[in-house]
């Protein structure tokens, strides 16, 4: 019997840091998916320094869990700083922006708002 999708590119019942699934590339943006699904979406980045996204909007709200590093987040105008331990909540459907300040890692959690709404 096939497993249903769920978490992937992980191993399963070992323990992981998740700041060392993800490597720095020089000059890049690496990621790795851990879910993805129609209500949530769960992935690992690691940003070179001065790397980013570019202005865009998600279909859900957007959680930011800073690893490592340090990052300047823009969301529908306000910027802020965030480093390793933080968190910055990006809402549903407002530009926002991402630009590494040093090398930074983090998981980013999007909760898809439900078809229909």
């Amino acid at each position: 019997m096939d497993k249903p999708e769920g978490i992937k590119n992980v191993s399963f019942s070992e323990a992981h840091f998740l700041k060392d699934l993800v490597d720095y590339q020089q000059g890049r943006v690496v990621s790795r998916t851990l879910a993805q699904n129609e209500a949530l979406s769960l992935t690992l980045f690691a940003f070179d320094q001065r790397e980013g996204l570019s202005t865009h909007a998600a279909p859900g709200d957007a959680m930011v869990q800073v690893l490592d590093g340090q990052v300047s987040l823009t969301t529908g105008g306000k910027q802020v700083t965030a480093k390793a331990g933080e968190v910055v909540v990006m809402p549903a459907d407002i530009p926002h922006s991402v630009k590494a300040v040093k090398p930074f890692k983090m998981l980013l959690t999007v909760v898809k708002k439900p078809k229909g709404k």
